[in-house]
């Protein structure tokens, strides 16, 4: 009975990972600069492996705690002098004792909802049980808001881990009692315990709870969250001026905001809150703007319940624009763009959005001729389901052509737009136009493609091209095409490190 403990490693863990899920949670260690944070790019897939270990420690520790009670219980009830049997007897009136299990009439259920190891081990267990089945893909994209209040059921998670231990379920020999019982020394002779005439000198042994610890393992933790979340609240109170509203085709609606002490850089991303639609709902948008322009702008696509209330909120005709709180800016992978020689961007849908923050930032660089550009060659990949898409940036890209034409780069950048969703006639009438100068589509010099990328073609070109060059490849983009890009990266990369190499990059949100 005495070592029947095996548990304990396990809650141990829990606490650990508990602690460090809280921390990899927390928003502010994506703003540290690029070159200390590279490894967080993936810290989302970071916070559900956590996850999921925490899951896995958590059924173990449930499954060892009912096996153990089940040992208490025989214990208690066993009648052949067992050691096991002789130590459920010990100190039943004076709280020294071992087993919980009291009587015949004490059950595990009853301990189970009657003591605070008990009744906050099941308020745990039922917290993370809502918050991982409330997590699964399905539920977070079509029941976003299931997935966002159910997920705040880690503060009840936190706050009984914390209380857990207390109480004294988990009991020990205490110290006293280890100088006068020797636990190897004495369990032949646990008949004879106490008795005076015994040769052995072996005192009934006494046993106290063991000390809570879960608390050092997630004070920090939360002691970061709290000053986390302070600072974004904070941050979140500055005013926000909406200076425009642009309503683009396909149900896209563009904010042009102002904020005092904002910055920026490219490919960076906003979480925004709109108080008429949802005083709690906060939501990532990709900023589009880029940092040499006076505002900062996101583009919304309707595609759920929070962004179809907020684009009608704003397509009504109302005297005062609907107040905005934005946090952030926030890091990620595209920030990288400008360190590479070269440079892959793939979009796709409304996916090419931290891809119109780079190109807007291009066009200011060639502008004021900026020498220190390190980027010699951009290919911009664009893939959309339906035309309407593509006017969202159509005014940016025939920018860049002209700045380019005139400037004399009119090869930095090769970008291609493959439209997925199309018909016959749509493609006959491309055939019939194909020798005009301006694509009948997009109304661009570069001619829209049909269907979807050869990846592996435009791979190998650009490696031709670019045989000793480091290329970066950076996606904002659905799960398979990132699978699909990351085998081209590893295909195409020369074995020798003086030879091109492709450094594949995607945005996680």
């Amino acid at each position: 009975l005495c070592g029947k403990h095996g548990w304990k490693p396990y809650g141990f863990l829990l606490g650990n990972k508990c602690a460090v899920t809280e921390f990899d949670d927390c928003a502010f260690i994506q703003c540290c600069r690029r070159t200390m944070r590279k490894q967080l790019d993936y810290n989302l897939t970071f916070h559900k492996l956590v996850a999921y270990m925490i899951v896995l420690h958590t059924a173990i520790h449930i499954i060892a705690h009912l096996c153990n009670f089940e040992w208490y219980n025989d214990a208690q009830q066993a009648t052949d002098e067992s050691l096991a049997s002789v130590l459920s007897e010990l100190h039943q009136d004076n709280g020294l004792w071992l087993n919980p299990i009291y009587s015949n009439t004490t059950t595990p259920l009853y301990v189970a909802f009657t003591t605070i190891p008990g009744l906050t081990g099941v308020i745990i267990t039922l917290a993370l049980i809502l918050m991982v089945t409330s997590s699964v893909e399905f539920i977070r994209r079509s029941y976003f808001e299931v997935f966002w209040y159910t997920h705040h059921l880690f503060v009840i998670y936190f706050v009984g881990l914390v209380i857990h231990g207390i109480a004294g379920v988990v009991r020990g020999q205490t110290a006293e009692s280890l100088k006068e019982h020797i636990p190897k020394k004495c369990e032949p002779y646990y008949k004879e315990w106490d008795r005076k005439r015994s040769d052995h000198h072996c005192k009934e042994p006494e046993f106290g709870s063991i000390p809570a610890e879960s608390w050092k393992w997630v004070l920090a933790p939360l002691i970061l969250y709290a000053f986390e979340r302070v600072l974004r609240f904070w941050r979140s109170c500055q005013k926000v001026v909406v200076t425009k509203v642009v309503k683009h085709p396909s149900k896209v609606l563009e904010l042009q905001m102002y904020m005092k002490g904002f910055s920026m850089e490219v490919g960076q991303y906003v979480f925004l809150n709109c108080p008429s639609v949802s005083h709690w709902e906060w939501h990532p948008f990709t900023l589009t703007s880029a940092p040499e322009e006076n505002f900062f702008s996101v583009h919304i696509r309707a595609a759920g319940d929070w962004t179809e209330s907020l684009i009608d909120t704003f397509e009504q005709q109302k005297p005062k624009t609907p107040r905005i709180k934005v946090d952030g800016p926030f890091g990620t992978a595209s920030e990288d763009v400008f360190q590479y020689e070269v440079a892959m961007l793939v979009g796709a849908g409304i996916g090419v959005t931290p891809f119109a923050s780079i190109l807007k930032s291009i066009w200011y660089k060639l502008q004021h001729a900026d020498q220190k550009l390190k980027t010699k060659k951009i290919y911009f990949y664009w893939i959309c389901r339906d035309t309407g898409s593509f006017g969202w940036f159509n005014d940016l890209l025939a920018s860049l052509e002209q700045e380019m034409e005139a400037s004399g780069k009119a090869g930095f950048l090769s970008y291609h737009l493959f439209l997925t969703g199309w018909s016959s006639s749509m493609v006959g009438h491309a055939a019939l136009n194909v020798d005009k100068a301006t694509d009948v589509v997009t109304g661009l010099r570069q001619k829209t493609s049909f269907g979807r990328p050869m990846w592996s073609n435009e791979f190998s070109a650009v490696a031709a091209a670019h045989p000793r060059s480091v290329v970066g490849v950076f996606l904002c983009g659905p799960g398979p095409l990132a699978k699909s890009l990351q085998n081209c990266c590893y295909q195409h990369s020369s074995l020798d490190p003086r030879k091109v190499q492709f450094y594949f990059n995607k945005e996680n949100f």
